[in-house]
């Protein structure tokens, strides 16, 4: 199924957007290759806190299975098995620092958006589709990429933005694409969601939404099977 979703494209990725009414975004691993900018972020947090704990590529790899920088932190310290439990204060904190630091790196302009974004975003934008995004990252992080690659108006352009905090579970749960639809007021099959990950597929196939995947550094082993297309990269799409 997925050699045949490789072979399908360019050809039937073309066919799929332009027949959608509208196009709903992932953000991190999707627009831009964020994943290894909040790695280091979350070391420099970590390292700020006195926490001797450092995550390697093949470390945050795994935790990337767990949604949400949070959940991910939790998830490390409980798998640990070190008693006491950390707080959710000290989560907070933590992933204050974590947020803080990654915006700091993304406004040095070391990440630009992956192959072929832009030209999509534009468009589809010129053919009058509308766009949305649904992430399991937050308000200030979007924000902070966005803001440095498509310019201080970007959410303008974006009918829709539901965040990880907008809604009580992350991906692969359906909740944001849920809440996307319904703000959108536009049927499952009238929009097409462009991901990354197998978490990301899972989430906006239990909305309903046919899915786009992109493969990304972090992700491109996942099983996307159940996708209608995997490409590469977004290039000559726009």
């Amino acid at each position: 199924m997925q050699a045949e979703a490789f072979a399908l494209a360019p050809v039937g990725a073309a066919e799929l957007i332009l027949r959608a009414a509208a196009l709903i975004f992932d953000v991190d691993g999707t627009l831009a290759e964020t994943e290894e900018l909040h790695r280091q972020a979350f070391n420099h947090a970590f390292a700020r806190a006195g926490l001797d704990w450092q995550w390697d590529r093949a470390v945050y790899k795994d935790l990337l299975r767990v949604t949400g920088g949070k959940e991910r932190m939790r998830a490390y310290h409980t798998g640990l098995g070190i008693a006491p439990a950390l707080s959710d204060a000290d989560i907070a904190e933590l992933h204050r620092i974590k947020t803080a630091h990654y915006a700091e790196l993304i406004e040095t302009g070391c990440c630009p958006l992956r192959p072929g974004v832009a030209e999509l975003l534009a468009a589809a934008k010129a053919r009058g589709q509308r766009l949305a995004i649904a992430t399991t990252t937050s308000h200030g992080n979007i924000d902070a990429l966005l803001s440095q690659a498509l310019g201080k108006r970007w959410a303008a352009d974006f009918e829709a933005i539901v965040a990880g905090d907008d809604v009580r579970h992350k991906k692969p749960a359906p909740d944001v694409y849920l809440e996307i639809l319904a703000r959108l007021k536009l049927d499952a099959s009238d929009c097409v969601a462009i991901e990354d990950s197998a978490n990301g597929l899972i989430a906006a196939s239990r909305a309903g939404i046919p899915v786009l995947i992109t493969r990304s550094m972090f992700f491109g082993d996942d099983d996307f099977t159940a996708a209608r297309v995997v490409l590469d990269d977004l290039s000559r799409l726009g």
